[in-house]
């Protein structure tokens, strides 16, 4: 049976059920060094990107809801090099409060992510069956809402990093960080276990939507579909669906099963939760061929 070793490489596993598998050690921080310098390096090019053809002032809420995206995407790839960091020494000298907030980060970026995903494809349904009159009644606080979300995660974030982080005997260990699942107790459970149920159902259901939406368009269109700019928005909202499908749902779904066994597989924790930031590529969904034309000019359609 496999066990958690406590040594100062973190993440480390070894298996003694067979003589094959006695002295088989797999190193999570190898996996995640490499998971999240990918991220890094992907994440960057595409927001840089994203950033060089975003000249659009609109105010639209889906303009805001993608503004807000690349803000979250661009906080969270800050503190990865600090996991970098961790994963490449082994040992954390930065500063447990500093620990605190490079962990609390991914956890932001993920939530954050998920409600600007929400409103995206929210607010294309609505578009797409004509509810343009929901649309218009919450465009005019779209910049407000935005700011009123930003300021409350951050008040709530700064008041559990007050309180979250040491366990019941106060002891810690500075050395280690990324490592608080001991610290969720029953309240906490109960919350972890409602959050990633409205995510797997809510993640669920808009892609079916989504997917439903484009099917009612291609049989509108049928060859000429590709060419409707209504079918490529929604294809754009699809890819957004797709992501928080790919990147968010297995993390959710094994974190229901980890909330009963947190001792056991808090490394696997881990290299689930680094999954899900390879919701950072997004923004590569707007990249269509116009987009690389404006990019490199030098080009020619």
């Amino acid at each position: 049976m496999s066990s958690i070793e406590d040594g100062t490489t973190p993440y480390t596993i070894q298996s003694t059920t067979t003589p094959s598998n006695n002295s088989t050690k797999v190193s999570y921080g190898t996996v995640l060094l490499s998971v999240y310098s990918v991220v890094l390096l992907t994440g960057t090019i595409s927001l840089s990107l994203m950033i060089h053809i975003l000249k659009s002032n609109s105010t639209s809420i889906t303009s805001i809801a993608v503004l807000n995206l690349i803000f979250a995407h661009f906080l969270f790839l800050f503190t990865v090099p600090f996991r970098i960091y961790y994963y490449a020494s082994g040992d954390w000298n930065l500063g447990f409060w500093w620990c605190k907030v490079v962990s609390a980060m991914i956890h932001i970026h993920m939530y954050m992510s998920f409600v600007f995903y929400v409103i995206i494809l929210i607010t294309r349904l609505l578009t797409f069956y004509h509810k343009s009159e929901v649309i218009n009644s919450f465009q005019r606080h779209t910049v407000v809402l935005s700011i009123v979300v930003w300021i409350v995660v951050f008040i709530s974030v700064c008041s559990i990093q007050t309180f979250y982080g040491v366990d019941q005997n106060n002891q810690m260990n500075e050395k280690i960080c990324f490592n608080f699942g001991r610290n969720i107790d029953s309240n906490s459970t109960v919350f972890n276990y409602i959050v990633s149920t409205v995510i797997i159902v809510g993640a669920t259901i808009l892609t079916a939507l989504q997917a439903n939406v484009l099917r009612v368009l291609y049989k509108k269109y049928d060859q000429g579909c590709t060419s409707q700019q209504e079918f490529s928005a929604q294809l754009k909202s699809l890819f957004f669906a797709l992501i928080m499908v790919v990147c968010f749902i297995p993390y959710h779904v094994f974190r229901l099963y980890y909330l009963q066994h947190i001792n056991e597989l808090e490394s696997f924790n881990e290299m689930f939760l680094s999954l899900t930031t390879f919701n950072c590529l997004d923004m590569l969904t707007f990249l269509g061929r116009r987009t690389c034309y404006g990019c490199f000019p030098g080009k020619t359609a």
